[in-house]
């Protein structure tokens, strides 16, 4: 928790934060805090921590790494398995520019890192967007995990809608994994595409076929 602590001080100074350093820590903690809440599953401080490992992984590949690591912090700090539609990141994005701006990081940065969190509703990105791809791919990693690491999301992601019917789930989980296998690539930027497409497709379609 530390070092999540600390990382994300250094992404706000980076993307222009004049608050004091307790100020940071304070809202770094608050962060934590909206993670651990007690109706998630899937969407923890465990996903979090793997999103933005794979953003400092390929930072190189992004010209803003640092707002998309605030983007990264922020993409489910608002997170009710019950809302409906993309109502989860809306209110995170505009809960993520309140937040940044509250921190004096500049109006329109703040805005480009609620930008960036609105993007992960549909996982759609524009052609010359490497900050939203990075971003959207270190979301989607989860996909092209083993075997086991795969059925480890499924399970949790069904433990998060425990309250939805199983026909239910499955045909609204069936959509979600059609919408994911239409999308002309899953990965946007070319290293994680060729690491990760093919078993993540993979992983789609066993899990659409019910083999997941």
């Amino acid at each position: 928790m530390e070092k999540l602590v600390k990382d994300f001080q250094q992404a706000a100074r980076a993307a222009g934060a004049t608050a004091q350093d307790g100020d940071l820590e304070a809202a770094a903690g608050y962060l934590l805090s909206k993670w651990s809440e007690p109706q998630r599953e899937y969407h923890t401080v465990a996903h979090l921590g793997a999103v933005l490992e794979v953003v400092d992984r390929f930072a190189n590949l992004a010209p803003h790494p640092e707002r998309v690591r605030l983007a990264a912090w922020m993409h489910d700090a608002v997170y009710d398995p019950r809302a409906l539609g993309d109502a989860n990141e809306r209110d995170s994005a505009e809960f993520a520019e309140g937040l940044l701006q509250t921190l004096g990081v500049p109006d329109a940065t703040a805005a480009e890192v609620a930008r960036l969190v609105g993007l992960t509703a549909g996982h759609a990105t524009g052609e010359d967007d490497p900050d939203g791809e990075l971003l959207c791919d270190a979301d989607l990693a989860v996909l092209a995990g083993d075997d086991e690491a795969y059925a480890q999301y499924t399970a949790a992601i069904r433990r998060e809608y425990a309250h939805v019917p199983d026909d239910d789930f499955r045909a609204g989980r069936a959509q979600v994994l059609k919408a994911l296998l239409e999308l002309p690539s899953i990965y946007r930027l070319q290293p994680l595409r060729e690491q990760w497409e093919q078993r993540a497709r993979a992983n789609l379609e066993r899990e659409l076929r019910g083999g997941a």
